[in-house]
């Protein structure tokens, strides 16, 4: 079956994940993550990409943010790997492919889910044990949020500020909606809805999204169409 191409629209938020080839780490010192972020930051400001939320794992790199133009996202990811790609190959002596394809990505529909998002990635390094606290991991946008320190990579989203009508107040809101970890189910939405880049909302989002979109935004239906619809079967 042939591969649908990437559902991404203009003034959406998007979830953005890009891994390294065979789970292979991308970042092996403190300095590559520091020149990624360089990367990052230049590549969204020249292809008109806000980034919202990110956090850079060893093998992994998440990303919430939302373009101004369709093709943005792409220009974006592919700007940073001319960049990072053959400084990183360069440095280590090594040669070939760093990231593992192209990146996936999931359209969001962000009254139901920008914030649930926003808090996956930033807790990412607590689900996977490398700190106990999100404040503690460097590569993450939550200290921006949590108000410990400011960065310039991020364009807080509208949702963000609608926390509070100050910075302390929505700093301190986000922190409390951050402290439960997210369910199960969530995580499983989540995870199913980039992988498999489909649309991360509710039925109606997605229907609409379809007749914006003009082509298949759902995943299809198993097996085989009726031909005879059941009501009439008997």
């Amino acid at each position: 079956m042939a591969r649908l191409p990437r559902l991404v629209l203009a003034n959406y938020p998007h979830h953005i994940i890009q891994s390294g080839n065979n789970n292979q780490p991308i970042f092996r010192a403190d300095e590559d993550f520091r020149q990624f972020l360089v990367w990052l930051k230049e590549s969204a400001r020249e292809c008109k990409v806000a980034i919202h939320a990110y956090t850079l794992m060893p093998d992994h790199v998440h990303v919430l943010a939302t373009p101004a133009a369709a093709d943005a996202l792409a220009r974006m990811m592919q700007r940073v790997g001319r960049h990072y790609v053959p400084w990183f190959n360069a440095k280590y002596a090594r040669s070939g492919s760093l990231f593992q394809g192209r990146f996936k990505t999931a359209l969001i529909d962000p009254p139901a889910y920008f914030m649930l998002v926003s808090r996956y990635i930033e807790s990412n390094a607590v689900r996977s044990e490398l700190v106990s606290d999100p404040l503690h991991y460097p590569w993450s946008s939550y200290p921006h949020h949590a108000g410990v320190r400011s960065d310039a990579l991020i364009t807080d989203h509208a949702l963000y500020w609608a926390l509070g009508n100050t910075p302390f107040q929505r700093e301190a809101a986000y922190i409390e909606l951050s402290r439960p970890a997210l369910s199960q189910a969530d995580l499983a939405r989540i995870d199913a809805a980039v992988l498999k880049g489909w649309p991360l909302g509710s039925e109606q989002f997605k229907a609409e999204l379809q007749q914006r979109a003009k082509r298949q935004v759902l995943p299809a239906k198993r097996g085989r169409p009726f031909k005879v619809k059941p009501a009439d079967a008997a």
